[in-house]
Formats: structure tokens, C-alpha cells, sequence
């Protein structure tokens, strides 16, 4: 089922023409702190085998504490105890902060456009006619300036 997700997800990504920039990069970041939590996940239990006190003992747990480190929630209850564990956790917890304020970003875009486009509903051809007749008017004082 997964793969089948992945392959979906990165298919919509693809096909994502008519959509704003900021949704596009916030939907790349999603899929990126995806993957960096999935292997993640995998690298920490890697690091953390054998090692002395380690929690991280399967990849059940390992994919709990990628989540809770990515959204900065850490409770505590998993966490690395080896150097390269703790690499994978800073850059676990440096991609998860940079999605969230990317995707906050987006949704936070998204409201203000909505709320101008509610504010000014100027179309496109009306914002052509009025800079038409304000290059217009500053010829006309131009002119009026040099006669």
C-alpha cells in the first residue's frame, strides 16, 4: 500500500500546473520531510543498533520518534543516544521545522489571496485600461511641462 501512496503522491506533484508556487513548494516540502522521516527512521535504528541504552530497537519505534522529532513535539520517551544518531535527529528536526513553516506559509498565502481577491475584484483587462489612461495623463503633463 505504501508504494502505491508514494507513487500517487509524487504523480500529483507532477501534474501541478495550474497551482500557485507556494502550494508547490509546500507540497514538495511534505514529500520531502516524508521521505527524510521514512529514512530517518531507518538511518537511526542503523546507528542506535547495539548500542548501549539505546530505545530505538525497532523500526516501529523509530518511526514514532521521527514523527514526534520532526514536529518538535519529543516527549522523551525515544531519542538516540549514539553521535550519528543524533546527526540523523538534527536533520530529522531541520527538515520537519522548515515543512511546518512552509506549510504555514502556504495556508497563510492562500487566506490573503482570498481575502484581496474578495477586497479588489479588478480583473486583469480593467488594470490594462487604467494604465493605458494614466500613460495618457503623463504624456498629457508632459507635454504640458515642455510647452
Amino acid at each position: 500500500m505504501l508504494p502505491g501512496f508514494l507513487a500517487r503522491m509524487v504523480e500529483l506533484m507532477r501534474h501541478r500546473d495550474g497551482r500557485s508556487l507556494h502550494v508547490k513548494a509546500a507540497g514538495g516540502a511534505t514529500a520531502v520531510l516524508l521521505l527524510v522521516m521514512l529514512t530517518g527512521s531507518w538511518a537511526v535504528l542503523v546507528a542506535e543498533e547495539g548500542a548501549r541504552g539505546a530505545s530505538l530497537t525497532s523500526y516501529p519505534k523509530a518511526l514514532w520518534w521521527s514523527v514526534e522529532t520532526a514536529t518538535t513535539v519529543g516527549y522523551g520517551d525515544f531519542y538516540p543516544v549514539t553521535w550519528w544518531g543524533r546527526v540523523v535527529g538534527t536533520v530529522v528536526m531541520v527538515v520537519g521545522i522548515t515543512t511546518y513553516g512552509m506549510v504555514t506559509a502556504a495556508l497563510a498565502t492562500w487566506f490573503v489571496a482570498r481575502q484581496q481577491k474578495r477586497a479588489h475584484p479588478v480583473g486583469a483587462e480593467t488594470l490594462h485600461v487604467l494604465h493605458e489612461r494614466f500613460d495618457r495623463m503623463e504624456e498629457l503633463l508632459g507635454a504640458k511641462k515642455r510647452g
